[in-house]
């Protein structure tokens, strides 16, 4: 995902893992469980993109459903 900045793209290394029908950014995880710099980075996603939704997702859960943590970004 490219930052643009006073009309200049820059391409800083974020790499989204999917973004769904341009309204959803779906971070996906593999992990013992999920911290809060993996909510920041979500969040950083959904402000450097003007979206206001995203969905982090845990494979590392026994139930997917208690590995899914919805994020909204408050403009």
């Amino acid at each position: 995902m490219p930052i643009v900045y006073d009309s200049i793209e820059l391409d800083c290394g974020y790499r989204l893992d999917l973004v769904v029908d341009e309204t959803v950014i779906i971070e996906v995880k593999s992990v013992q469980k999920l911290n809060e710099i993996h909510l920041a980075q979500v969040l950083t996603y959904l402000k450097l993109s003007n979206l206001k939704l995203g969905l982090l997702i845990n494979f590392n859960s026994l139930l997917l459903k208690d590995g899914v943590k919805r994020v909204v970004n408050n403009l």
